[in-house]
């Protein structure tokens, strides 16, 4: 199981691997290692729903930068609410424990994690 051991500005620790670039990951698989969006500080429906048709989760937690800069675009909101997928955007480190905190559970969720600002 992918838990997520570590988080400061910039890095983060996930099963005993260190990443310092923006991750998406899941449960059961490191989905990517370096998230790449269209914007820095913004979050598409294109950023993330290749992730979102192939993992199929059932909560989406966006850890939107250490200092919560990265916006969710409404766009977002709709494709996931459309899909029935719950979404929670939170600065990174609230994300990660909401993260930790489901996928503990056995939840089928998906952490998308902005590392900087």
């Amino acid at each position: 199981m992918n838990l997520v051991e570590s988080y400061s500005f910039g890095r983060i620790r996930i099963s005993g691997k260190e990443y310092s670039r923006d991750v998406v990951v899941a449960p059961d698989a490191i989905l990517d290692e370096q998230w790449w969006r269209r914007e820095g500080h913004a979050l598409y429906v294109e950023d993330i729903s290749r992730y979102v048709e192939s993992y199929r989760p059932r909560v989406v937690v966006v850890g939107t930068g250490y200092y919560g800069v990265m916006k969710v675009s409404r766009e977002v909101e709709a494709y996931l609410r459309e899909k029935g997928v719950e979404l929670i955007a939170l600065d990174t480190r609230r994300a990660v424990e909401e993260y930790n905190k489901r996928a503990g559970r056995g939840e089928r969720v998906l952490g998308a994690f902005h590392l900087t600002c």
